[in-house]
């Protein structure tokens, strides 16, 4: 199993791991501009695929980049409402969820390419407009997770930016194993 694997039925030290991993991916660069990228990174990175790559997964059990599109633009629904419970409310409680259920009830391997790429870009543009407007002490505020505990709005400014370059590097290892 890969470090970069997530399921909420991953060991504590599992999760801490991964979110280790994800953050190391952005390394020196701004995450605000990983951030502001992706969008646009990930509609490139597809451009040139057929609907039937699109739809077909890397390997019997695991995504096609149709879920990874979707994916993102779930985990914004997410990342969004995080950031506003955290810069609204005191302290407040940020539960889990588990992307492969979401993946598989809300039937990602549906989805449409094209719609998941126009909601992420809408989603993030949004959730960007109010991170930029945040000053430091905002993004000094904490979230409880269920999970990993304390989290800072900065903090998960800088996971989301990993999390983005990881599902980019997803996107780009399955159109890969395509051709």
């Amino acid at each position: 199993m890969s470090v970069f694997s997530n399921t909420s039925k991953d060991l504590p030290e599992l999760r801490a791991q991964y979110s280790t991993a994800v953050l190391g991916l952005v390394g020196d660069r701004p995450p605000l501009d990983v951030l502001r990228e992706t969008p646009g990174a990930a509609a490139r990175a597809v451009a040139t695929l057929t609907p039937q790559k699109l739809r077909t997964p890397e390997a019997p059990g695991k995504w096609s980049v149709a879920h990874v599109l979707r994916h993102l633009a779930d985990t914004d629904v997410v990342w969004g409402w995080r950031m506003r419970l955290i810069l609204a409310q005191d302290r407040p409680p940020i539960t889990g969820f588990d992307q492969d259920l979401w993946a598989e009830r809300l039937d990602y391997a549906n989805a449409d390419p094209n719609e998941s790429l126009e909601t992420f870009a809408v989603l993030r543009r949004d959730n960007l407009r109010l991170i930029e407007r945040a000053t430091p002490e905002d993004l000094a505020r904490v979230g409880v997770h269920a999970e990993r505990g304390e989290e800072s709005a900065g903090y998960l400014v800088r996971l989301y930016a990993g999390h983005d370059l990881l599902h980019l590097n997803q996107i780009d290892r399955i159109a890969r194993s395509l051709t």
